[in-house]
């Protein structure tokens, strides 16, 4: 089950990575039918508010409390992630484009080197997660224990390599991604936009968390 949450939510990640770039998938952030942008911007808001309600509520220390009497512990990670995938995915196939480019760069070099902007941000991202227990954190080592009989030590607060140079690598690999872009269509503007306004308000929390 652990894995099959990973696996889920892996491939969410790396179909949006995809999906802002309109590459390879069936319908990308700025493909599709427009409509008003008012219209559009209250739907697609709608959306992302779905997935930070899910990403953000699921995450606190009072939800993971009440639901680990329904779903039992060392799934509970497991769960997070199929949800947080299954949330992601829905943003993306019912988002709805918005005509228009805020920006388009016309030197090769230049977008070569945003692509590689983009992609030092996704590597940043991964390198980060590994920083932090990879395997922990997207719950696959809890029911490695669970099979064993066993459960994983305590996960200290992590100030090594990367979290010494950057606040929050995680997050600012997925600003950074979603930014650094050579076309940057009204659509994908909306999103980063608005998945910016969403990353910003969730450090609040997660810093008082991570405090407590």
């Amino acid at each position: 089950y652990a894995v099959a949450c990973y696996v889920l939510g892996q491939g969410a990640f790396i179909y949006f990575i995809l999906f802002l770039n309109d590459f390879w998938v069936p319908k990308g952030v700025s493909e599709g039918e427009p409509k008003p942008v008012l219209v559009t911007l209250a739907l697609n808001a709608g959306l992302v508010s779905v997935w930070a309600l899910q990403h953000s509520v699921m995450a606190r220390r009072g939800f993971k409390e009440r639901w680990t009497r329904l779903v039992p512990s060392h799934v509970e990670r497991a769960t997070y992630v199929l949800a947080s995938g299954a949330a992601l995915m829905l943003v993306m196939v019912a988002w709805t484009p918005v005509e228009g480019v805020v920006w388009d760069v016309e030197s090769r070099v230049t977008r070569l080197f945003i692509f590689g902007v983009q992609g030092a941000a996704w590597l940043l991202l991964l390198g980060a997660s590994f920083e932090i227990d990879h395997y922990e954190t997207f719950g696959l080592k809890q029911p490695l224990y669970a099979m064993q009989g066993q459960a994983p030590a305590p996960i200290d607060f992590q100030v090594k390599r990367i979290y010494r140079v950057v606040r929050h690598p995680i997050q600012t690999g997925i600003f950074v991604g979603m930014w650094a872009a050579p076309t940057m269509t009204t659509s994908r503007f909306m999103f980063a936009v608005l998945m910016t306004g969403y990353i910003l308000v969730g450090l609040y929390f997660e810093e008082r968390d991570l405090v407590r």
